[in-house]
């Protein structure tokens, strides 16, 4: 049944947002628009619109969308429509195409109101914790003389511009993949570094950089802390409509197979 229910959903998902049709070219006098390209990139998994595709790839795909609206005349006009497997898989994904506008149906007639995804909120408050974490940028180097060597310089450097001058000596002096990013790391917690940088990158505050090299199996690190967000219960704002989701869904999921059961006492079955 959950294999069924995901399968449906699939299925049943929404097309991404389009303009106007615009007809794009005409086969045969039917019209081939955005839209009816949009729709095959759906169905190939594309995460993305036509118009934001690159010229080259927008032709691609057109003429692959022309030449299967083509096949399918040629298809039609050698009279496939009246040939029994056509027909067998016409029905079959009739039952199919059905199932998938009644399941998102079902799905789309559960609400969930703010009080519910309040309760559930409270209820599982300990999941929605937040631990300590920092964000920050480091500039690694091979010897700790070229780590000392670039702490000198940042000692020297004005405190409104220390970020900028961090930056500039990562980009020039890191060996490390985050050197073209100016050593920003992004946002991390303890867990997600070695200790020793951890250890280094926690004890300093906002605005603050090691003033000694730090030592990790990757090398010498001078580490510059730009923000630190201390550990808390994430706002029930924030994650109100990821709650509303959960909850949708796991409605939605007992409704189903509550439907499912009824169903089955009520059908004859014989298993062989």
């Amino acid at each position: 049944m959950k294999k069924l229910i995901i399968a449906t959903l699939g299925a049943a998902t929404l097309a991404l947002a389009l303009p106007a049709s615009d007809v794009l070219a005409t086969v045969n006098g039917t019209k081939i628009t955005k839209e009816t390209v949009q729709r095959v990139l759906n169905s190939m998994g594309a995460q993305t619109t036509y118009d934001a595709l690159p010229d080259d790839v927008k032709k691609k795909v057109l003429d692959q969308v022309i030449e299967q609206q083509l096949l399918e005349e040629k298809a039609i006009k050698s009279g496939i429509e009246k040939d029994p497997e056509y027909k067998d898989a016409l029905e079959k994904l009739k039952k199919k195409l059905a199932l998938d506008v009644w399941m998102k149906k079902q799905l789309d007639a559960i609400k969930i109101s703010d009080a519910e995804a309040k309760k559930g909120y409270e209820e599982h408050k300990s999941a929605f914790k937040r631990p300590e974490m920092v964000h920050a940028r480091h500039i690694l180097v091979k010897t700790e003389a070229e780590a000392k060597k670039i702490i000198e310089t940042l000692k020297k450097t004005p405190k409104s511009q220390l970020k900028a001058k961090f930056e500039e000596l990562a980009k020039s002096e890191s060996t490390g993949p985050s050197a073209s990013r100016g050593g920003d790391l992004g946002t991390f917690t303890r867990e997600q570094m070695v200790k020793p940088f951890s250890d280094a990158a926690f004890a300093l505050k906002a605005g603050e950089f090691t003033k000694k090299p730090v030592k990790t199996q990757f090398g010498y690190h001078v580490i510059y802390v730009e923000e630190k967000k201390p550990a808390q219960t994430v706002p029930f704002a924030e994650v109100k409509e990821r709650i509303k989701d959960n909850l949708k869904m796991e409605k939605f999921k007992q409704k189903v197979q509550s439907i499912a059961k009824e169903l089955r006492s009520k059908a004859k079955i014989k298993i062989n």
